[in-house]
């Protein structure tokens, strides 16, 4: 489902001011509050009678029957560079993209999505993060060493919620394949002279059929375009049992990416994963040791979906020309980006194998040298 864009309606606001100065407040993670930078005032969450996380229609969804109150509003704009699409409050009119470091003017329209129902909230402060981004490019042997000072010195990470889809689907799969059972006979062999017994492996086939069925619960799918997806999926696991309603005040300081692809692609990646997942219980439904899968006819029903938010501290820092971009789940503290090479490391290292290769053939020369003069 594209989004579409109602230029007359006004831009959903997410600020919080203090009630006690009226500076803006932020979600602090280790106290699970809100908080002023400003005056160091504290504030609860306001969840008020938001609902517990739930699953909506799919097919609802792609009729456009959604009801109104799993809809809204919000004010994005589209990055240039990297195509992604962020959030932005009513009184910020220009940025930099969090996913690439492009400066960004934003948009003043408005897109209708389907709103959040769910999201985890951080869990881990913005130090932390840096630490666990420091520790990991500390530990990249041929990372330039200009950028990992860049990064410990460079500025503040950003904290992102990224759109992700779930699906539910009851799945029942009929399948016609072939069972392989390996037997062992032994043969005697005459080689170099020498007789040998040896044990040669054989398969016996039988067609096979019958039905698997699946539940499949909350597969996660990545509802944006913005990072690839090596460094998302290497985020996880991510805890959806502790998923929380969602709640503006969650967003306090923080940004939320808008979702760019649509709920039927985002159906399209859940079914690549379900069918992968058929074939598996498939061949173990089989049994034998082999197995041919000869076809496949699989019902889908009771399918549902949850738009949610996952939190990411992301870094986008530009060295020499060229973007790195290191995200950090928000939750554990596990890292993933871009691998930087330093051409001046690997050349040393290429250097220092060749001496150590010289120096240990040098030895070998001398000891066989050694050797023959006795």
């Amino acid at each position: 489902m594209d989004s579409e864009k109602f230029s007359e309606q006004s831009p959903q606001e997410h600020r919080f001011p203090c009630s006690a100065c009226g500076a803006d407040l932020r979600f602090d993670p280790r106290a699970e509050l809100l908080k002023c930078d400003h005056c160091g005032a504290d504030q609860p969450l306001d969840k008020g009678d938001a609902a517990p996380p739930r699953e909506l229609d799919f097919r609802a969804a792609l009729n456009a029957t959604l009801p109104d109150q799993a809809m809204e509003d919000t004010r994005v704009s589209t990055c240039p560079n990297c195509g992604a699409e962020v959030e932005f409050d009513a009184d910020i009119h220009a940025t930099e993209c969090p996913f690439c470091a492009t400066p960004v003017v934003t948009d003043t329209g408005i897109h209708r999505q389907i709103k959040p129902h769910g999201l985890l909230p951080f869990a881990l402060a913005e130090e932390r993060a840096r630490q666990a981004m420091t520790d990991w490019l500390g530990g990249l042997w041929f990372a330039p060493n200009g950028l990992k000072d860049y990064a410990r010195k460079g500025r503040q990470l950003s904290g992102m919620y990224l759109p992700y889809w779930t699906f539910d689907a009851q799945t029942a799969t009929q399948y016609r394949g072939e069972r392989g059972d390996d037997y062992y006979t032994t043969r005697t062999i005459t080689r170099d002279g020498k007789t040998q017994t040896i044990r040669e492996r054989h398969t016996r086939w039988r067609a096979k059929s019958g039905r698997v069925s699946r539940f499949f619960d909350d597969v996660l799918v990545l509802a944006s375009q913005a990072l690839p997806a090596r460094f998302t999926d290497g985020l996880a696991p991510w805890d959806l049992s502790e998923l929380e309603p969602y709640v503006p005040d969650y967003l306090a300081g923080f940004r939320a990416s808008a979702y760019t692809v649509p709920l039927e692609e985002g159906y399209e990646s859940a079914r690549d994963y379900m069918d992968r997942v058929i074939v598996r219980d498939v061949k173990f439904d089989i049994g034998g040791d082999r197995q041919r899968v000869h076809g496949l006819q699989t019902a889908v029903s009771e399918v549902t979906f949850k738009h949610i938010l996952l939190p990411v501290w992301m870094a986008a820092y530009k060295y020499r020309g060229k973007t790195y971009r290191f995200v950090v789940n928000g939750r554990t503290g596990k890292v993933q980006g871009e691998r930087p090479y330093s051409a001046w490391k690997i050349a040393l290292a290429v250097i220092a194998g060749l001496i150590v290769a010289a120096g240990v053939g040098y030895v070998v020369a001398i000891n066989q040298q050694g050797a023959g003069g006795f």
